[in-house]
């Protein structure tokens, strides 16, 4: 192993690449930190300041473009991470229907990349870099994850060059927001290192977008943090850190030297990654095998009615909808899993079952369920009689209704031309 000197002239020499590629409003952040043009202000670092390589379990890798430090472990795949497994045993079908990639179910698991940056802010752009990468893979049976550090601006190339590596064998990205945020950073550093993109042609699994269909109605946010706690039973120690304060301490480490607040970061960020594991394969054990305890709360069971439906699953869709409505849920999510398995019924046919759903609703008081059984009867049955009188229970309902004044408007202007057309039918 290798050990590059924390107090060389290049740590200096950083600061000033740091002060001219961010932009201003984080420019004014890092002079407000003491962070000023030049170099000759800025005092020696101190001897004996903790190197990362003396903190953290890794090594230095030797790349086309120079030299990076690079951490690395392994989980066992039976590993659990809180009360999930990292693994799904079934295939990724509808987690590929969902992401519209048919690749994604004919790829081995070996070929997916987990990965997650540790950036100097928010903001992205040319001014934002990725300072930590953590990126795993499954290699046989195990689990393994590397995490490339930059120890100064000037190792970019280098760290780029190793996860590009690291990379090479695979052919799809799991991330966590990283359609977002994370793809599009990386892409723009290799672009400024004119260094080609490796994962340019790669499959992308953005877990973010299908934890809010599964979830925003049951848990207050959709965090991966708040996910691993109240999804998958993980909870972190205390060396986890704010991802807020994760760009100041990296300042920080460039100005003295001293790597010992960056432990926390690498925690961080291998939790992230490993989580991201995880809750892949328990997203996916949902989909795959949602009756056999991977789904346990009523909520889960009509996201997941929602999801299939739109997927085009509609008979198991009309299951998942009854699995929750049997579930203890609350009055509103009671009413809305109701409105949405009458409206699959009706979708699908089942107008019977319809019919009970919305006699159902129409004792509750809620208006569509009275608009719906009138549509029926006055369309499907012909029975004018009977289309007359929900058309004016409707009435009463939308009047006695707590709704807003445009949603009342909308229910009594839709239903006197319901009730106008109605009675005509009727002779009247």
């Amino acid at each position: 192993m290798r050990q590059i000197a924390t107090s060389s002239p290049s740590q200096c020499a950083s600061l000033v690449i740091i002060v001219w590629m961010v932009k201003p409003a984080l420019a004014d952040k890092l002079k407000s930190l003491g962070v000023k043009k030049g170099t000759s202000h800025l005092p020696p670092v101190q001897a004996g300041s903790p190197a990362i390589d003396s903190l953290v379990a890794g090594g230095f890798l030797h790349t086309r473009r120079g030299d990076v430090f690079a951490a690395e472990q392994a989980f066992p795949g039976a590993y659990l991470y809180g009360s999930s497994a990292l693994l799904s045993s079934f295939p990724l079908s509808l987690i590929s229907q969902w992401a519209n990639d048919p690749k994604v179910s004919s790829l081995p698991i070996s070929k997916f990349a987990f990965l997650d940056t540790e950036t100097s802010g928010l903001s992205g752009g040319t001014g934002t870099y990725a300072f930590l990468i953590g990126a795993a893979r499954f290699i046989e049976d195990q689990f393994v994850l590397k995490q490339f550090f930059m120890r100064d601006p000037a190792e970019e190339p280098a760290l780029l060059e190793g996860l590009a590596d690291f990379l090479a064998p695979c052919e799809a990205l799991v991330t966590f927001n990283g359609k977002a945020f994370d793809a599009p950073l990386l892409k723009t550093r290799y672009t400024l290192h004119q260094t080609p993109i490796p994962f340019s042609d790669f499959s992308h699994v953005d877990l973010l977008p299908l934890a809010r269909r599964l979830w925003r109605d049951r848990l207050e946010s959709r965090a991966l943090k708040y996910l691993e706690e109240h999804v998958l039973g993980f909870t972190r120690s205390s060396e986890e850190v704010p991802g807020y304060e994760i760009p100041w301490l990296y300042f920080d480490y460039l100005r003295t030297g001293d790597a010992r607040p960056l432990a926390g970061v690498f925690y961080h960020n291998a939790m992230d990654v490993t989580a991201m594991a995880a809750l892949l394969a328990h997203m996916n054990d949902m989909l795959e095998n949602p009756y056999d305890g991977a789904v346990q709360h009523g909520l889960d069971f009509v996201a997941l009615g929602k999801l299939f439906e739109d997927l085009g699953h509609l008979d198991q869709a009309a299951r998942l909808f009854e699995r929750g409505l049997e579930s203890p849920l609350g009055e509103a999510d009671f009413h809305v899993a109701v409105k949405r398995l009458s409206s699959l019924q009706k979708r699908r046919g089942d107008y019977a079952e319809a019919v009970r759903l919305w006699e159902r609703a129409a004792k509750a008081g809620h208006v569509y369920a009275h608009v719906e059984l009138a549509k029926y009867h006055e369309h499907k049955t012909r029975d004018v009689k009977a289309a007359l009188k929900w058309t004016k229970s409707a009435r009463r309902a939308a009047e006695r209704a707590d709704l807003p004044a445009y949603a009342r408007k909308h229910w009594l202007e839709e239903i006197a031309r319901r009730l106008a057309r109605v009675e005509r039918k009727a002779g009247l």
